[in-house]
């Protein structure tokens, strides 16, 4: 597993709370993950999430894989968890708009140590963001803790392509993503099986190169005004991450970077 020492969670929070979220958000929409509708709706075919279920979405930020959930897959209460307050504040009010704040509650927590019951949901949730969280050995056992006997953890997240990923590579991307850690699909396997789970799935979607091409194509070609705007129209501060997500467009194509999906089984 890659670490990179010089990013904490105050990066992280720093990050979503303010125009770095606002620009992920701007080519990705709402949903800040790979593949958005698309990959949210086969992750939860392939874990089975039926109506009438209970959740928790860990590092859900504003919630709208929650909303997602409970809007196209009628789960009946979601908990989603983020340590960053900004994201859940604009959670609620995207919920409460949706009118769906009656079944979705935010928790100001760690995802490590959620300091929520045991056993107290029939699956747990992730989507794209797990990379941000630094000890994947107490995240995973903290999904463990949370799911039912018989419950699903199903996430996806970016992770380490089976080519892998060099020293330099791995801290100069670690670095511009603010990813204190990132996990190969092995190490998760590893991880969910250590703590009792059965591996229901565990794949690359082969989505990241081309969704990479689509953003930059997008930053290029589209929204390359909105996002000087958010970075108060700052060139050489432009410049400088079109050159990192040049340089995470040929980690992806080279099979250095990839989105893997899991969904397993508690005994």
């Amino acid at each position: 597993m890659h670490t990179f020492s010089d990013v904490g969670l105050r990066d992280v929070q720093a990050v979503y709370s303010g125009p770095e979220r606002e620009l992920w958000e701007l080519v990705m929409g709402q949903q800040i993950h790979i593949g958005g509708l698309k990959s949210s709706m086969e992750l939860a075919e392939l874990a089975a999430i039926r109506s009438g279920t209970e959740g928790v979405d860990l590092c859900c930020c504003t919630g709208a894989g929650m909303r997602f959930l409970v809007r196209f897959r009628r789960v009946e209460q979601m908990v989603g968890v983020d340590a960053t307050e900004a994201v859940l504040s604009l959670g609620r009010t995207r919920s409460q708009s949706e009118g769906l704040a009656d079944r979705i509650t935010f928790v100001l927590a760690d995802a490590c140590a959620s300091g929520l019951p045991d056993a107290g949901f029939d699956f747990v949730w992730g989507e794209d963001a797990w990379c941000y969280v630094a000890d994947k050995d107490r995240l995973v056992a903290e999904a463990a803790r949370l799911a039912r006997p018989g419950g699903v953890i199903a996430f996806t997240d970016w992770i380490e392509g089976p080519a892998g990923l060099g020293p330099s590579e791995a801290t100069r991307w670690l670095r511009f993503m603010k990813f204190p850690s990132i996990a190969s699909q092995q190490e998760y396997v590893a991880l969910l099986e250590s703590n009792g789970c059965r591996i229901v799935a565990a794949e690359d979607t082969g989505r990241f190169a081309p969704y990479v091409d689509l953003y930059l194509n997008l930053f290029n070609m589209q929204f390359s005004y909105d996002a000087l705007r958010l970075l108060g129209f700052d060139a050489s501060l432009m410049h400088a991450v079109a050159e990192e997500m040049e340089f995470m467009r040929e980690l992806a194509h080279a099979g250095k970077i990839a989105q893997g999906r899991f969904v397993a089984r508690k005994p």
